[in-house]
């Protein structure tokens, strides 16, 4: 096995990863760090991100609105010192973004431009048209590039944590191209390997989001919090399930019924207002869970439109004009002229929601840092409670920002002073890692196959973990889950060779969605309450009293998870009713 030596080892390379990166070399020029992607940097999920990025600009703006937006949007389940930190740090990311070359739309007077979104009660969303995750992250890796000290392993598969002395000095990864075992001795580890909406079979989210960087932590002994709270977002293509950004609604798309409906008036999100003035009504630019869950009751009601590719509703931009679309919403034009043939500017184009973030993850404090020592998360695969129940759109890629920093400044204030990694024990860690993939190799007493477990895990969510559960649901998904985790051990490789073996990380991938879906589904069925993204048509109401709370699953081996419970921190917003009727301004 190959040995690399660095101060740092980040997993994962997109928006934390870099962010994480660039921040420890600027600290410090002298520090080896290692960038280890299964990707190549620039095919990470942050370049699908389309709508933009939450930061007080304008002089109507305040941290204290975006803060009560941010905490009123997670349903009171964020950490209130944790927002009013990520709020106030929002700005600095996105100025700072742009003195490295981000290229921020502007107004004619060539202040920043930014757009409405939903559940934020004031425009302060920047963007780069509609590819702003593209340009964020095309940004960070080509800042990345001036530091010789980062040095990037892309295409390697990280396994495991090495874990010694009862704090984390590095992990074992493939080198995908060779099948080579790699281990990474480190001082301190940076997971930011993403989400794991792949779990669900309709998903904005690419086949990388499979939730790896959660499970390596969850395995070694980190809680995963609150992972019962799965954003869907409302309007994804139905056939696909690829993302029309919320700027669509945010620049005045309008969402409508078969019968022509704005039926979100119907749903708590105000009265209809006129058409291209969305910065006047919430209406379309409510939160998304609720946005999502109107649909669901539109469905129940016979209120959508059958398509081809099953029911829908309607996402009717035709108003807003040729000009406005191709300068701002360029991208959602070619999405929908590419797979449903639906050109936006002539005709309404079918949506329905998809799965598209994960609140939950690797549980951490707003430093960052996780209760293994020397580990640290940032991005979609941490919770570091800044999002709650519900994530606001456009909050997530300046979290990427604020806390992959934190997460760099955390990591680098740790390895102070530590002594080198022990190679000897870590390397006979390394070698139960590669036991277990040498396993997989010799297996041939199974009769599973990837396809067939993932079919049956992706079904089962989709049907009792979606929009709205129920006990019975969340009993019968989390028995299959639990079935499906046993038979897991009976999988067999097909495929036995080393370069580039894509059914060997299809398997490794399956073992952690299978993960993180238990995970899911254990917290889903523990917590009692409707709040945010999580709702039960059994606990239709929000309760405080006895769920004001954060859930921490815990991995407990072969056997089912245990749920415990952290509380949330609240600052100075005590609980109140998430009203989304009134008036913007």
């Amino acid at each position: 096995m190959k040995i690399v030596n660095v101060d740092v080892a980040i997993v994962g390379a997109g928006g934390a990863g870099l962010r994480a990166a660039i921040a420890l070399a600027q600290t410090d020029p002298t520090l080896k760090i290692a960038l280890i992607s299964k990707v190549y940097p620039m095919r990470s999920h942050t370049c699908a991100a389309e709508g933009g990025a939450a930061g007080v600009i304008k002089a109507d703006d305040s941290f204290a609105l975006h803060f009560d937006d941010t905490v009123g949007g997670g349903d009171w389940l964020s950490d209130q010192d944790c927002v009013a930190y990520f709020v106030k740090e929002a700005p600095k990311e996105l100025t700072q973004l742009e003195h490295w070359g981000c290229p921020w739309n502007r107004e004619p007077n060539g202040s920043v431009a930014v757009r409405p979104f939903g559940g934020m009660k004031k425009q302060r969303t920047w963007f780069a048209a509609d590819k702003s995750g593209f340009h964020i992250l095309h940004t960070l890796f080509q800042t990345t590039l001036q530091f010789p000290s980062i040095s990037r392993f892309d295409e390697y598969f990280a396994i495991d944590l090495l874990v010694d002395e009862g704090r984390c000095q590095g992990l074992t990864a493939i080198e995908m191209c060779s099948g080579m075992m790699t281990q990474f001795h480190a001082k301190s580890v940076i997971m930011a390997g993403g989400g794991a909406g792949r779990i669900f079979p309709f998903s904005t989210n690419g086949a990388i989001k499979t939730g790896d960087a959660m499970a390596m932590a969850y395995r070694a002994g980190v809680p995963l919090k609150d992972m019962e709270f799965v954003q869907y977002h409302p309007t994804g293509l139905p056939n696909t399930g690829s993302l029309l950004t919320e700027a669509c609604r945010g620049e005045g798309g309008v969402m409508l019924n078969k019968n022509g409906r704005r039926y979100l008036q119907d749903y708590g999100m105000g009265p209809e207002t006129p058409l291209g003035k969305p910065e006047l009504k919430t209406m379309e630019l409510g939160p998304r869970d609720r946005v999502s869950q109107a649909y669901w009751h539109e469905l129940q009601k016979g209120n959508t439109v059958s398509t081809p590719w099953g029911e829908c509703v309607m996402l009717d931009m035709r108003h807003l004009g040729e000009k406005v679309i191709n300068e701002r919403l360029p991208l959602v034009r070619e999405l929908a002229i590419a797979y449903l043939g639906v050109d936006i500017v002539k005709d309404p184009v079918p949506i329905r929601p998809v799965v598209h973030y994960m609140m939950g993850g690797i549980s951490t404090n707003m430093q960052a840092e996780t209760v293994l020592p020397g580990l640290f998360a940032a991005g979609e695969c941490a919770c570091v409670s800044l999002n709650g129940a519900n994530r606001l759109g456009s909050n997530s890629l300046v979290e990427l920002l604020v806390f992959g920093k934190s997460a760099a400044l955390s990591a680098f204030a740790y390895l102070q002073e530590l002594p080198a990694p022990n190679a000897k024990a870590l390397t006979a860690l390394a070698e139960q890692s590669q036991g277990r993939i040498r396993a997989l190799f010799s297996r041939t007493d199974g009769a599973e196959s990837v396809a067939g477990l993932r079919k049956e895990m992706m079904d089962s969510m989709e049907k009792n973990v979606g929009i709205y559960r129920n006990e019975e649901g969340l009993k019968e998904a989390a028995q299959v889950i639990e079935n499906l985790r046993t038979r897991y051990q009976k999988v067999i490789l097909t495929d036995k060779s080393n370069v580039f073996n894509t059914d060997l990380f299809q398997v490794l991938e399956l073992g952690s969605m299978l993960e993180c879906a238990s995970a899911i589904t254990v917290g889903a069925l523990a917590r009692k309450e409707s709040r945010g993204a999580h709702q039960r048509l059994d606990f239709v109401a929000r309760d405080d009293e006895n769920f004001l709370c954060h859930s921490m699953v815990h991995f407990n081996g072969d056997q089912n998870p245990t749920v415990d419970y952290l509380d949330v921190v609240i600052t100075q917003s005590p609980p109140g009713v998430r009203d989304y009727s009134g008036a913007h301004s």
